[in-house]
């Protein structure tokens, strides 16, 4: 095993600002840490980066997974996840089929445990309990079927982070074709998993059963536009979801989801976006969204409604195009900071990793960029 020494220091003049802060009575907002997987052949990596103040970012470690990366862009969302506590980070390894935990810690992440993650390529993992579920693509060649389609496989993790696979979890989403998979996500209650099928145009949910694992049999239907890419879940059984359209102009799609039965309702709201909208991302009240147009080049911004409505940020029209903002090439995934101060954006087309500051009303301005492999996927923010 690989061991990295994070690069993490603190600087002079923040430790005495901090402490006059305290010394006052002052309260202290707590430094950001955003984490991507390098993806890379020879070793994947969680590279972490500390977020200043102001949003600017700077690289402070890399942490083995002792797993192995594509060495190429994915075409997903979450790959990484933390849980609800924000004391476990777990990280797919699509090069060599596995999955990996780590403990996070104030200055870094300590590696916990390496497992087989069910499939032949884990691209997308989610959290909810001490619940782990991993979307796997299948090769479309080996005799085995959990590895030759795609499929979701199940893990349970200890008090330590050890990851427990869950026996009898592994369900196939597919049995005749492969469907290019882009996410795996739990709803808000940990009732129902979601996938979403970019090369059937399709919805996938499985209802969870009460010893942990998925109903044999998954509920389907059609996306209100192709592609089906990456979603988040809001309250009230809401999820938006982001609809590349082949990589022509795309869509955020919201739709409600039953909680007890698994199905999805017809869209609810639908906002026209830019070119092959693929990520997309809340605002902690619900009441903003950020999606990414990867073939644009931007970030494209949308209003919810408590209906579930969609609409766009901006009201200025250009040949029924919304006005975006621009995040560089081959944008691909994106997070907010946990205080929705910043966004950052993952530009594979680039190499970099992008920090944006936002306003009080939800607009955003660019910070800094620093590199990152081009392989890189997944982020996330704490």
């Amino acid at each position: 095993m690989r061991k990295h020494d994070s690069k993490f220091h603190l600087d002079q003049r923040l430790l005495a600002g901090l402490t006059l802060a305290v010394g006052l009575g002052l309260s202290v907002p707590a430094s950001a840490v955003v984490y991507t997987a390098s993806n890379e052949v020879t070793a994947n990596e969680i590279i972490a980066f500390d977020v200043e103040r102001d949003g600017t970012l700077s690289e402070i470690g890399r942490f083995d997974t002792q797993g192995a990366g594509t060495g190429t862009p994915l075409g997903n969302q979450s790959a990484l996840a933390t849980d609800a506590s924000d004391r476990w980070l777990f990280a797919v390894n699509p090069g060599d089929g596995t999955l990996t935990s780590f403990r996070l810690q104030e200055k870094g992440l300590q590696f916990v445990d390496l497992e087989d993650s069910g499939g032949y390529r884990p691209i997308s993992v989610t959290v909810f309990g001490t619940l782990v579920y991993v979307l796997n693509e299948g090769d479309g060649a080996s005799t085995d079927p959990y590895y030759r389609y795609d499929n979701i496989s199940g893990f349970r993790f200890t008090a330590g982070g050890l990851l427990e696979p869950i026996p009898h979890s592994t369900r196939i989403i597919d049995d005749t074709q492969l469907t290019a998979p882009a996410q795996v996500g739990f709803n808000k209650s940990g009732t129902v998993l979601l996938i979403t099928e970019k090369a059937t145009d399709t919805l996938t949910t499985f209802v969870m059963q009460q010893d942990g694992t998925p109903a044999a049999t998954p509920l389907k239907r059609p996306s209100a536009v192709p592609t089906p890419f990456g979603f988040q879940f809001g309250d009230r059984d809401f999820v938006f979801i982001t609809e590349a359209n082949g990589g022509a102009q795309g869509v955020t799609a919201s739709y409600r989801i039953d909680r007890e039965t698994g199905a999805v309702s017809d869209a609810v709201g639908l906002v026209q976006q830019e070119d092959a909208t693929c990520w997309t991302v809340l605002n902690a009240d619900q009441t903003l969204g950020y999606s990414t147009n990867t073939a644009s080049g931007t970030v494209s911004i949308y209003r919810i409604g408590f209906a579930g409505n969609l609409n766009p940020f901006f009201q200025r029209f250009q040949q029924n195009r919304v006005s975006s903002v621009p995040t560089g090439a081959g944008v691909r995934d994106a997070v907010l900071s946990q205080n929705n101060l910043h966004l950052f954006t993952l530009n594979n087309g680039d190499g970099e990793l992008r920090s944006f500051n936002l306003n009080r009303r939800g607009a955003i301005r660019p910070v800094n960029a620093v590199s990152i492999p081009d392989s890189a996927t997944g982020l996330m923010s704490r």
